[in-house]
């Protein structure tokens, strides 16, 4: 089992609480209580993978926004959350929030979902379903949900989908070494072709000396004696008794390379 760290930001009051504890729980929040920290468990299985998810609830209040850089630092993938009864300033906040993000992990495609909150209060809507998308794109194609914590509308695709993304990214990154891997050895071989091919053609039985190198002992296969020409023309047959002893006793073996 996967263990993933969520952290859910944004301005006070948008309901992260209420949508955290909805998703963990099943239970609806009406009383607003400022949070300073909340952490909770839940285990889900997501694409046939279980996940044991530990969701960072954070504060949104002014005086604890130092403590963001932390939840931060040790998150690996993110919800933004606004309200859309809220005037455009919550959004504008969002933007310094993923400037921050994008910031501490170094890297523009960090998993995070853009978050408008209680859009069952149609009636007190102030940020259009297009305002959360337009600003969706700007960030570069970010999932964008429109969720109501009450009614438990998109809860789970929310943090499902910053799972999911998660899960692509460690997905890449291993392939991606993978890859590395495999072009490393491929240049080694090719820098050394000595050494991924070895021709042991025209060797048939023979024998290896002490460094490793096929020797001839002197033996063909149709059984012959295997023998040299001298310059004169005279045949080089004249081999001390005592080393044909001792390539008597030496053991044959068949080598094949494929």
């Amino acid at each position: 089992m996967r263990d993933y760290k969520l952290v859910v930001l944004g301005a006070g009051g948008v309901g992260k609480s209420s949508l955290t504890v909805q998703f963990v729980q099943g239970v609806y929040i009406e009383s607003y209580d400022p949070t300073i920290e909340d952490s909770y468990r839940k285990q889900i299985e997501v694409d046939g993978r279980a996940c044991d998810l530990e969701i960072l609830d954070t504060a949104g209040v002014a005086q604890f926004t130092a403590m963001r850089e932390l939840y931060i630092k040790s998150g690996k993938g993110f919800l933004l959350v606004y309200s859309i009864t809220d005037d455009e300033d919550s959004l504008n906040e969002l933007e310094a929030i993923r400037q921050q993000v994008v910031r501490i992990k170094d890297s523009e495609n960090v998993p995070m979902v853009l978050v408008g909150n209680k859009c069952d209060l149609t009636e007190e809507r102030r940020i259009s379903t297009e305002k959360g998308k337009e600003i969706a794109a700007k960030w570069g194609e970010v999932p964008f949900y429109e969720t109501s914590a009450m009614y438990k509308t998109n809860v789970q695709e929310v943090f499902v989908d910053v799972v999911r993304q998660i899960m692509l990214r460690e997905t890449t990154s291993l392939n991606n070494t993978s890859s590395a891997a495999v072009n490393n050895i491929n240049n080694n071989s090719n820098n050394n072709p000595k050494n991924s091919n070895i021709n042991l053609a025209g060797v048939g039985e023979g024998q290896f000396n002490n460094k490793g190198l096929a020797v001839d002992n002197g033996d063909r296969n149709d059984g012959s004696k295997a023998s040299k020409t001298t310059a004169n023309g005279s045949r080089n047959d004249n081999t001390s008794a005592k080393k044909d002893k001792k390539m008597k006793k030496r053991k044959k073996f068949h080598c094949v390379i494929l």
